[in-house]
Protein backbone atom coordinates (compact mmCIF):
# COMPACT_ATOMS: atom_id res chain seq x y z
CA UNK A 1 0.00 0.00 0.00
CA UNK A 2 2.93 2.31 -0.19
CA UNK A 3 2.31 3.40 -3.33
CA UNK A 4 -1.08 4.55 -2.31
CA UNK A 5 -0.11 6.45 0.57
CA UNK A 6 2.26 8.09 -1.93
CA UNK A 7 -0.06 8.64 -4.68
CA UNK A 8 -2.11 10.49 -1.71
CA UNK A 9 0.37 12.40 -0.59
CA UNK A 10 1.13 13.83 -3.88
CA UNK A 11 -2.41 14.53 -5.08
CA UNK A 12 -4.51 15.62 -2.05
CA UNK A 13 -1.90 17.25 -0.30
CA UNK A 14 0.53 18.88 -2.39
CA UNK A 15 -1.71 20.35 -5.26
CA UNK A 16 -4.56 20.62 -2.87
CA UNK A 17 -2.97 22.81 -1.07
CA UNK A 18 -0.72 24.31 -3.56
CA UNK A 19 -1.34 28.51 -3.91
CA UNK A 20 -1.54 30.35 -6.90
CA UNK A 21 1.78 32.67 -6.34
CA UNK A 22 0.45 35.93 -7.92
CA UNK A 23 -3.16 35.93 -6.17
CA UNK A 24 -2.06 33.94 -3.03
CA UNK A 25 -5.02 31.90 -3.50
CA UNK A 26 -6.08 28.32 -3.79
CA UNK A 27 -6.64 26.57 -7.14
CA UNK A 28 -10.54 26.61 -8.00
CA UNK A 29 -10.30 22.93 -9.09
CA UNK A 30 -8.71 20.42 -7.10
CA UNK A 31 -8.31 16.60 -8.30
CA UNK A 32 -8.24 14.22 -5.06
CA UNK A 33 -6.86 10.87 -4.92
CA UNK A 34 -9.03 10.08 -1.84
CA UNK A 35 -12.75 10.14 -1.33
CA UNK A 36 -14.21 13.40 -0.46
CA UNK A 37 -16.64 13.04 2.55
CA UNK A 38 -19.30 15.48 3.15
CA UNK A 39 -19.92 16.27 6.16
CA UNK A 40 -18.06 16.59 9.53
CA UNK A 41 -20.40 14.76 12.00
CA UNK A 42 -20.19 11.59 14.07
CA UNK A 43 -20.91 9.79 10.44
CA UNK A 44 -18.58 11.38 8.10
CA UNK A 45 -15.43 11.47 11.19
CA UNK A 46 -16.34 7.42 11.49
CA UNK A 47 -16.02 7.07 7.44
CA UNK A 48 -12.65 8.89 7.41
CA UNK A 49 -11.26 7.27 10.30
CA UNK A 50 -12.25 3.67 9.15
CA UNK A 51 -10.62 4.29 5.53
CA UNK A 52 -7.31 6.05 6.97
CA UNK A 53 -6.88 3.21 9.05
CA UNK A 54 -6.67 1.30 5.10
CA UNK A 55 -4.07 3.73 4.36
CA UNK A 56 -6.56 6.11 2.30
CA UNK A 57 -7.01 10.09 3.80
CA UNK A 58 -10.21 11.61 2.50
CA UNK A 59 -11.12 15.12 1.92
CA UNK A 60 -13.75 15.98 4.82
CA UNK A 61 -15.90 19.32 3.73
CA UNK A 62 -17.67 20.70 6.50
CA UNK A 63 -20.29 24.19 6.23
CA UNK A 64 -19.85 25.15 9.48
CA UNK A 65 -17.12 25.70 11.67
CA UNK A 66 -16.54 22.93 14.13
CA UNK A 67 -16.92 19.24 13.65
CA UNK A 68 -20.15 17.96 15.03
CA UNK A 69 -22.20 20.91 14.04
CA UNK A 70 -25.61 19.74 14.85
CA UNK A 71 -23.99 18.44 18.36
CA UNK A 72 -22.20 21.56 19.11
CA UNK A 73 -24.23 24.47 17.84
CA UNK A 74 -28.25 23.15 17.74
CA UNK A 75 -28.54 21.03 21.24
CA UNK A 76 -29.80 21.59 24.31
CA UNK A 77 -27.41 21.96 27.58
CA UNK A 78 -28.78 19.24 28.94
CA UNK A 79 -28.64 16.89 26.19
CA UNK A 80 -26.90 13.13 26.94
CA UNK A 81 -26.84 10.43 24.97
CA UNK A 82 -30.01 8.07 25.10
CA UNK A 83 -28.22 5.20 24.68
CA UNK A 84 -25.74 3.76 26.86
CA UNK A 85 -22.21 4.52 25.61
CA UNK A 86 -21.48 1.16 24.39
CA UNK A 87 -24.10 1.56 21.48
CA UNK A 88 -22.74 4.91 20.61
CA UNK A 89 -18.58 4.46 20.40
CA UNK A 90 -17.33 5.42 16.52
CA UNK A 91 -15.42 2.42 14.93
CA UNK A 92 -11.80 2.09 16.35
CA UNK A 93 -11.78 3.83 19.84
CA UNK A 94 -13.97 3.29 22.11
CA UNK A 95 -15.50 6.02 24.70
CA UNK A 96 -12.99 6.98 28.17
CA UNK A 97 -13.70 4.25 30.59
CA UNK A 98 -14.27 7.52 33.35
CA UNK A 99 -17.16 8.58 30.97
CA UNK A 100 -20.30 7.70 32.45
CA UNK A 101 -22.77 5.08 30.91
CA UNK A 102 -24.88 7.92 29.28
CA UNK A 103 -22.53 10.81 28.35
CA UNK A 104 -23.31 14.38 28.59
CA UNK A 105 -23.31 16.65 24.95
CA UNK A 106 -20.00 18.21 26.14
CA UNK A 107 -18.67 14.61 27.14
CA UNK A 108 -19.69 13.26 23.55
CA UNK A 109 -18.13 16.79 21.77
CA UNK A 110 -15.03 15.67 23.59
CA UNK A 111 -14.98 12.32 22.16
CA UNK A 112 -15.63 13.09 18.76
CA UNK A 113 -12.47 16.01 19.24
CA UNK A 114 -10.26 12.98 20.86
CA UNK A 115 -11.68 10.74 17.57
CA UNK A 116 -10.76 13.65 14.95
CA UNK A 117 -7.07 14.08 16.54
CA UNK A 118 -6.52 10.56 16.83
CA UNK A 119 -7.07 9.71 13.22
CA UNK A 120 -5.38 13.06 12.28
CA UNK A 121 -8.92 14.51 10.46
CA UNK A 122 -9.06 17.96 9.53
CA UNK A 123 -11.86 18.88 7.85
CA UNK A 124 -12.35 21.96 5.69
CA UNK A 125 -14.47 24.10 7.72
CA UNK A 126 -17.18 26.43 6.11
CA UNK A 127 -17.29 24.55 3.08
CA UNK A 128 -21.23 24.69 1.78
CA UNK A 129 -21.42 22.13 -0.77
CA UNK A 130 -23.61 23.86 -3.65
CA UNK A 131 -23.60 20.70 -6.23
CA UNK A 132 -22.36 17.29 -6.63
CA UNK A 133 -22.87 15.82 -9.81
CA UNK A 134 -20.89 12.41 -11.37
CA UNK A 135 -19.43 13.30 -14.46
CA UNK A 136 -19.21 11.00 -16.84
CA UNK A 137 -17.03 11.98 -19.35
CA UNK A 138 -13.87 11.66 -17.08
CA UNK A 139 -15.59 8.87 -14.51
CA UNK A 140 -15.26 11.51 -11.65
CA UNK A 141 -17.21 13.25 -8.89
CA UNK A 142 -17.62 17.07 -9.46
CA UNK A 143 -18.06 18.32 -5.84
CA UNK A 144 -19.05 22.41 -5.57
CA UNK A 145 -18.27 24.29 -2.95
CA UNK A 146 -18.99 28.33 -1.86
CA UNK A 147 -17.01 29.28 0.99
CA UNK A 148 -17.42 31.89 4.28
CA UNK A 149 -16.58 34.80 1.87
CA UNK A 150 -18.17 33.45 -1.57
CA UNK A 151 -15.13 31.84 -2.92
CA UNK A 152 -16.29 29.06 -5.29
CA UNK A 153 -14.05 25.58 -5.17
CA UNK A 154 -14.83 22.45 -6.76
CA UNK A 155 -13.16 19.18 -6.07
CA UNK A 156 -12.63 16.36 -8.26
CA UNK A 157 -12.52 12.61 -6.89
CA UNK A 158 -13.58 9.34 -7.99
CA UNK A 159 -15.93 8.87 -4.84
CA UNK A 160 -18.23 10.62 -2.72
CA UNK A 161 -19.20 10.25 0.74
CA UNK A 162 -22.45 11.87 1.57
CA UNK A 163 -22.17 12.15 5.61
CA UNK A 164 -24.70 15.17 5.76
CA UNK A 165 -27.33 12.81 7.30
CA UNK A 166 -30.80 12.79 8.44
CA UNK A 167 -30.57 15.81 10.47
CA UNK A 168 -29.33 18.59 8.36
CA UNK A 169 -31.67 21.13 8.22
CA UNK A 170 -35.05 22.01 11.01
CA UNK A 171 -38.50 20.85 10.09
CA UNK A 172 -40.45 24.14 10.99
CA UNK A 173 -43.83 23.13 10.18
CA UNK A 174 -46.66 26.03 8.87
CA UNK A 175 -48.62 27.23 11.81
CA UNK A 176 -51.93 29.57 10.42
CA UNK A 177 -51.56 32.37 12.46
CA UNK A 178 -48.00 32.38 13.89
CA UNK A 179 -47.76 36.01 12.85
CA UNK A 180 -50.48 37.04 14.96
CA UNK A 181 -49.17 35.12 18.22
CA UNK A 182 -46.58 37.90 19.16
CA UNK A 183 -44.48 35.15 21.45
CA UNK A 184 -41.60 33.77 20.71
CA UNK A 185 -41.50 30.61 18.42
CA UNK A 186 -38.56 28.57 17.76
CA UNK A 187 -37.79 25.53 17.08
CA UNK A 188 -35.29 22.82 19.27
CA UNK A 189 -32.40 23.63 17.18
CA UNK A 190 -32.46 26.96 18.97
CA UNK A 191 -33.26 26.35 22.46
CA UNK A 192 -30.60 26.22 24.83
CA UNK A 193 -32.37 26.06 28.44
CA UNK A 194 -35.64 26.41 30.07
CA UNK A 195 -33.40 29.65 32.14
CA UNK A 196 -35.21 32.35 29.64
CA UNK A 197 -38.70 30.87 30.10
CA UNK A 198 -39.14 31.10 33.82
CA UNK A 199 -42.60 31.85 35.22
CA UNK A 200 -43.87 31.50 31.48
CA UNK A 201 -46.46 29.08 29.82
CA UNK A 202 -44.71 27.62 27.00
CA UNK A 203 -46.51 24.68 24.72
CA UNK A 204 -44.13 22.17 22.90
CA UNK A 205 -45.21 21.03 19.83
CA UNK A 206 -43.91 17.40 19.25
CA UNK A 207 -43.66 14.28 21.57
CA UNK A 208 -40.26 12.73 20.65
CA UNK A 209 -37.41 12.16 22.66
CA UNK A 210 -36.32 15.70 22.63
CA UNK A 211 -40.06 17.27 23.01
CA UNK A 212 -40.23 15.51 25.66
CA UNK A 213 -36.95 16.20 27.11
CA UNK A 214 -37.34 19.84 26.78
CA UNK A 215 -40.94 19.84 28.99
CA UNK A 216 -39.00 18.26 31.61
CA UNK A 217 -36.09 20.93 31.35
CA UNK A 218 -38.64 23.92 31.57
CA UNK A 219 -40.19 21.84 34.38
CA UNK A 220 -37.17 22.36 36.31
CA UNK A 221 -36.67 26.00 35.37
CA UNK A 222 -40.23 26.76 36.86
CA UNK A 223 -41.92 27.18 33.70
CA UNK A 224 -45.29 25.92 32.87
CA UNK A 225 -44.93 23.35 29.93
CA UNK A 226 -48.07 21.88 27.33
CA UNK A 227 -47.16 19.04 25.04
CA UNK A 228 -48.84 18.67 21.67
CA UNK A 229 -49.33 15.01 21.11
CA UNK A 230 -51.56 14.58 17.72
CA UNK A 231 -50.00 11.04 16.75
CA UNK A 232 -49.57 7.53 18.43
CA UNK A 233 -46.06 6.99 20.67
CA UNK A 234 -44.15 4.46 22.68
CA UNK A 235 -43.23 5.95 25.98
CA UNK A 236 -40.70 3.03 27.31
CA UNK A 237 -38.70 3.42 30.60
CA UNK A 238 -34.59 4.35 30.13
CA UNK A 239 -33.94 0.80 31.90
CA UNK A 240 -35.59 -2.25 32.41
CA UNK A 241 -34.63 -5.11 34.94
CA UNK A 242 -30.93 -3.40 35.70
CA UNK A 243 -30.41 -3.48 31.90
CA UNK A 244 -30.59 -0.53 29.72
CA UNK A 245 -33.88 -0.97 27.63
CA UNK A 246 -31.92 -0.70 24.41
CA UNK A 247 -29.18 -3.18 25.09
CA UNK A 248 -31.94 -5.20 26.63
CA UNK A 249 -33.93 -5.47 23.72
CA UNK A 250 -30.75 -6.65 21.38
CA UNK A 251 -29.62 -9.23 23.73
CA UNK A 252 -33.68 -10.78 23.45
CA UNK A 253 -33.38 -10.06 19.47
CA UNK A 254 -30.61 -12.79 19.26
CA UNK A 255 -33.02 -15.42 20.55
CA UNK A 256 -36.55 -14.53 20.28
CA UNK A 257 -38.91 -13.08 17.13
CA UNK A 258 -39.57 -9.11 16.86
CA UNK A 259 -42.56 -9.71 17.68
CA UNK A 260 -42.19 -11.69 21.11
CA UNK A 261 -39.57 -9.07 22.31
CA UNK A 262 -42.14 -5.96 21.33
CA UNK A 263 -44.76 -7.94 23.62
CA UNK A 264 -41.91 -8.37 26.81
CA UNK A 265 -41.24 -4.77 26.32
CA UNK A 266 -44.33 -3.74 26.26
CA UNK A 267 -45.77 -5.04 29.20
CA UNK A 268 -42.63 -4.56 31.51
CA UNK A 269 -43.47 -0.82 30.37
CA UNK A 270 -47.14 -1.12 31.57
CA UNK A 271 -46.08 -2.43 34.93
CA UNK A 272 -42.86 0.31 35.36
CA UNK A 273 -44.83 3.50 33.81
CA UNK A 274 -48.57 1.93 34.49
CA UNK A 275 -51.16 2.91 31.13
CA UNK A 276 -49.80 5.68 29.29
CA UNK A 277 -52.98 6.04 27.34
CA UNK A 278 -54.58 7.39 30.11
CA UNK A 279 -52.17 10.44 30.41
CA UNK A 280 -53.22 11.29 26.27
CA UNK A 281 -50.30 9.00 25.22
CA UNK A 282 -51.66 6.17 23.28
CA UNK A 283 -49.57 3.52 22.39
CA UNK A 284 -49.52 2.30 18.27
CA UNK A 285 -50.98 -0.65 16.64
CA UNK A 286 -47.09 -1.64 16.20
CA UNK A 287 -44.66 -2.80 18.86
CA UNK A 288 -41.99 -0.14 19.24
CA UNK A 289 -39.15 -2.47 17.70
CA UNK A 290 -41.20 -3.36 14.74
CA UNK A 291 -42.52 0.36 14.29
CA UNK A 292 -38.34 1.42 14.13
CA UNK A 293 -37.80 -1.15 11.66
CA UNK A 294 -40.74 0.10 9.35
CA UNK A 295 -40.97 3.75 9.70
CA UNK A 296 -37.54 4.76 11.62
CA UNK A 297 -39.53 6.25 14.13
CA UNK A 298 -37.80 6.08 17.84
CA UNK A 299 -39.56 4.98 20.84
CA UNK A 300 -39.43 7.37 23.59
CA UNK A 301 -36.98 6.56 26.22
CA UNK A 302 -38.57 8.11 29.39
CA UNK A 303 -36.32 9.72 31.91
CA UNK A 304 -38.61 11.33 34.04
CA UNK A 305 -40.96 13.13 32.01
CA UNK A 306 -44.03 11.14 32.47
CA UNK A 307 -44.24 11.44 36.17
CA UNK A 308 -44.28 15.02 35.44
CA UNK A 309 -47.46 14.40 33.15
CA UNK A 310 -49.05 11.80 35.64
CA UNK A 311 -48.12 14.90 38.37
CA UNK A 312 -50.22 17.52 35.81
CA UNK A 313 -46.62 19.62 35.86
CA UNK A 314 -47.00 18.72 32.03
CA UNK A 315 -50.20 19.00 30.49
CA UNK A 316 -50.93 17.07 27.17
CA UNK A 317 -52.36 18.36 24.48
CA UNK A 318 -54.15 17.95 20.62
CA UNK A 319 -52.52 19.44 17.51
CA UNK A 320 -52.75 22.84 16.96
CA UNK A 321 -55.36 24.44 14.65
CA UNK A 322 -54.44 28.09 14.51
CA UNK A 323 -52.35 30.92 16.41
CA UNK A 324 -53.91 34.32 17.63
CA UNK A 325 -52.59 36.99 19.80
CA UNK A 326 -50.69 34.86 22.54
CA UNK A 327 -53.61 32.21 22.08
CA UNK A 328 -53.11 28.60 20.61
CA UNK A 329 -56.44 27.27 19.22
CA UNK A 330 -56.51 23.23 19.34
CA UNK A 331 -58.26 20.73 16.68
CA UNK A 332 -60.99 20.09 20.02
CA UNK A 333 -62.02 23.81 20.00
CA UNK A 334 -60.25 24.67 22.87
CA UNK A 335 -58.14 27.58 23.23
CA UNK A 336 -55.21 28.61 25.45
CA UNK A 337 -52.70 31.15 26.44
CA UNK A 338 -48.80 30.93 25.62
CA UNK A 339 -45.56 33.39 26.28
CA UNK A 340 -44.04 30.85 23.89
CA UNK A 341 -43.73 27.62 21.68
CA UNK A 342 -41.24 25.75 21.04
CA UNK A 343 -41.27 23.35 17.81
CA UNK A 344 -39.90 19.89 18.65
CA UNK A 345 -40.62 18.76 15.09
CA UNK A 346 -37.49 17.42 13.92
CA UNK A 347 -35.06 17.55 11.07
CA UNK A 348 -34.67 16.35 8.04
CA UNK A 349 -32.29 15.52 4.90
CA UNK A 350 -31.30 18.50 2.34
CA UNK A 351 -29.56 16.02 0.10
CA UNK A 352 -31.50 16.67 -2.71
CA UNK A 353 -31.05 20.50 -3.03
CA UNK A 354 -27.28 19.49 -4.13
CA UNK A 355 -26.66 16.15 -5.39
CA UNK A 356 -27.91 16.44 -8.58
CA UNK A 357 -28.18 12.33 -9.01
CA UNK A 358 -31.78 10.39 -8.40
CA UNK A 359 -31.27 6.64 -8.16
CA UNK A 360 -29.40 6.39 -4.70
CA UNK A 361 -31.39 8.97 -2.74
CA UNK A 362 -35.05 9.88 -2.72
CA UNK A 363 -36.59 13.14 -3.71
CA UNK A 364 -38.96 12.74 -1.39
CA UNK A 365 -37.70 12.66 1.83
CA UNK A 366 -33.44 12.72 0.80
CA UNK A 367 -32.94 9.04 2.22
CA UNK A 368 -31.18 6.35 0.35
CA UNK A 369 -34.43 4.44 -1.37
CA UNK A 370 -32.96 0.90 -0.70
CA UNK A 371 -33.87 -0.04 3.41
CA UNK A 372 -31.13 -0.79 5.49
CA UNK A 373 -28.43 -2.57 5.72
CA UNK A 374 -28.56 -1.64 1.79
CA UNK A 375 -28.76 2.08 1.39
CA UNK A 376 -24.69 2.95 1.89
CA UNK A 377 -24.04 1.50 -1.60
CA UNK A 378 -24.70 3.28 -4.80
CA UNK A 379 -23.49 3.75 -8.80
CA UNK A 380 -20.28 5.04 -9.82
CA UNK A 381 -18.60 5.65 -6.04
CA UNK A 382 -21.29 7.43 -4.78
CA UNK A 383 -22.28 6.42 -0.82
CA UNK A 384 -24.08 7.76 2.47
CA UNK A 385 -23.58 6.71 6.18
CA UNK A 386 -25.69 7.99 8.70
CA UNK A 387 -28.64 7.51 7.14
CA UNK A 388 -29.54 4.19 8.72
CA UNK A 389 -32.22 5.39 11.51
CA UNK A 390 -30.41 3.60 13.28
CA UNK A 391 -28.26 6.38 15.17
CA UNK A 392 -24.35 6.27 15.71
CA UNK A 393 -24.51 2.31 15.62
CA UNK A 394 -25.78 2.13 12.07
CA UNK A 395 -23.24 4.89 10.68
CA UNK A 396 -20.62 2.79 12.11
CA UNK A 397 -21.88 -0.20 10.22
CA UNK A 398 -22.11 2.04 7.18
CA UNK A 399 -18.16 3.35 7.50
CA UNK A 400 -16.59 0.26 7.70
CA UNK A 401 -18.64 -1.16 4.65
CA UNK A 402 -17.74 2.04 2.65
CA UNK A 403 -13.99 2.12 3.63
CA UNK A 404 -13.79 -2.06 2.69
CA UNK A 405 -15.38 -1.11 -0.49
CA UNK A 406 -13.58 2.04 -1.62
CA UNK A 407 -10.42 -0.02 -0.82
CA UNK A 408 -11.10 -2.89 -3.39
CA UNK A 409 -11.67 0.12 -5.38
CA UNK A 410 -8.69 1.94 -4.68
CA UNK A 411 -6.04 -1.41 -5.34
CA UNK A 412 -7.88 -1.42 -8.44
CA UNK A 413 -7.72 1.83 -9.66
CA UNK A 414 -4.54 3.17 -7.82
CA UNK A 415 -2.34 2.77 -11.18
CA UNK A 416 -4.63 4.74 -12.87
CA UNK A 417 -5.08 7.84 -10.06
CA UNK A 418 -1.07 8.59 -9.53
CA UNK A 419 -0.77 9.00 -13.35
CA UNK A 420 -3.89 11.69 -13.80
CA UNK A 421 -2.61 13.34 -10.70
CA UNK A 422 0.78 13.50 -11.50
CA UNK A 423 -1.06 14.99 -14.89
CA UNK A 424 -2.69 17.53 -13.39
CA UNK A 425 -0.52 18.48 -10.76
CA UNK A 426 2.09 19.65 -13.68
CA UNK A 427 -0.77 21.81 -15.45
Amino acid sequence: MDYLRELEGKAAHDHLRSVDKKTKMPPSCQFMAGPVIIGAGPSGLAAAACLKERGISAVVLERCNCIASLWQLKTYDRLRLHLPKSFCELPLLPFPQEFPNYPSKQQFVEYLEGYARKFEIKPFFNETVARAEYDSSVGMWRVRTVGEKGEEKEWVSRWVVVATGENAEAVVPEIEGREEFGGAVVHTSLYKSGEGFRGKRVLVVGCGNSGMEVCLDLCNHDASPALVVKDTVHVLPREMLGRSTFGLSMWLLKWLPIRLVDRFLLIVSWLILGDTAQFGLRRPPLGPLELKNSSGKTPVLDIGTLAKIKSGDIKVCPAVRRLTRHTVEFINGKKENFDAIILATGYKSNVPSWLKEREMFSERDGLPRRPFPNGWKGESGLYAVGFTKRGLLGASMDAKRIAEDIERCWRDEGKHLMALALALSRE
